[in-house]
């Protein structure tokens, strides 16, 4: 199947402009025009920009992005290249993880005592003011 950039867009959930600016940076590579200049995408290419969007979430750089792109663009060779890349990625992810798991807690201990202190089942008490003080 064939996909206009709207239609490619709406398939990988990108924006147009965020589309067009990976197609202008060469992210998208071997990109197909129309006989009037319009690029048109097929169901590989859809795959890849998936995957794009699926690097940039994991924080990789524009910069890092196009070095994998290159990497994958010769071949086997260099999987193990690519697969320290992805590994480093996911290390930062599993990190970033955590932070955000223990930030969940904090806002739900937090709940907690205000939940407590609004049925009247815990006396407020706050680090900010001084003690006795409502």
């Amino acid at each position: 199947m064939i996909y206009t950039m709207m239609q490619a867009c709406e398939e990988t959930g990108m924006t147009y402009q965020g589309l067009k600016f990976y197609c202008n940076e060469g992210l998208v590579p071997n990109v197909k025009r129309d006989g009037r200049n319009r690029r048109f995408f097929d169901e590989r290419d859809l795959a890849w920009i998936k995957g794009l969007s699926c690097l940039r979430d994991c924080g990789m750089s524009i910069g890092e992005m196009k070095k994998y792109l290159k990497l994958c663009l010769e071949g086997i060779s260099t999987i193990p290249e690519r697969k320290n890349m992805l590994d480093e990625k996911r290390t930062w992810l599993a990190e970033r993880m955590a932070a955000l798991e223990s930030s969940i807690q904090y806002i739900d201990e937090k709940q907690r005592f205000y939940d407590d202190v609004l049925s009247g089942k815990k006396e407020y008490v706050s680090n900010l003011r001084p003690a006795g003080e409502p």
